[in-house]
């Protein structure tokens, strides 16, 4: 009887750890073609954190660029998907004023991130978030969340759970100004959640 209960135990306790895992990392969000017209974009809240190589950075110092800004963890599944993405973007367009900042959310720091980082060859600025940058972008409770950003500091759309890699560069082009080459990005017909605040609400 008592092996019996331990396994039934380990059981709902391994039922548990899966449904917090789905919990926080969010899979697939509805998409459409989310670039908010200018009037009802909102400036980004700035920050500034601490880079890999010790380096403050601000989001202002990016003023004048189209910035994928990435909120992540090593243990996310759905980050892994979009992080290579992420590299093919950064080499892509960053000779266009484009560039992607990573900002991990491991509770653990730069013990999990840099190895991370290296295993993966991420040629974008990476930080770890605090308290405070998470607030600020509404409370960052489910990854991936990812926003872009247009050239005078404005968030241009936002995504919460795993987005098309074909919506992230329809919008990426948008905002750089080219013409979308890309086919139309698949819906999932799943409607996304409420969302805390008017900068994460995407434009129909």
């Amino acid at each position: 009887m008592k092996r019996f209960f331990n396994k039934r135990a380990l059981q709902i306790l391994a039922i548990a750890g899966i449904a917090a895992y789905l919990a926080s990392c969010s899979f697939y969000e509805a998409e459409w073609p989310a670039v908010k017209e200018e009037k009802d974009r909102k400036k980004a809240p700035e920050f500034a954190l601490k880079d890999a190589s010790g380096e403050t950075a601000k989001l202002s110092d990016y003023r004048g660029k189209v910035v994928l800004l990435n909120f992540w963890a090593t243990w996310c599944g759905p980050c892994e998907i979009e992080i290579p993405w992420f590299i093919e973007f950064q080499r892509q367009y960053k000779d266009r004023d484009f560039a992607v900042l990573g900002v991990s959310l491991d509770e653990d720091g730069w013990k999990s991130v840099l190895p991370f980082v290296a295993r993966e060859k991420v040629n974008y600025r990476v930080m770890v978030t605090n308290e405070q940058v998470d607030q600020m972008y509404g409370g960052v409770d489910s990854l991936p969340t990812t926003f872009i950003i247009d050239r005078e500091g404005r968030v241009a759309s936002s995504h919460v759970g795993l987005a098309s890699k074909n919506t992230y560069r329809q919008e990426i082009l948008t905002l750089l100004g080219s013409p979308k080459h890309e086919s139309p990005p698949i819906s999932f017909n799943r409607p996304p959640g409420d969302l805390r605040a008017d900068l994460f609400r995407p434009s129909r």
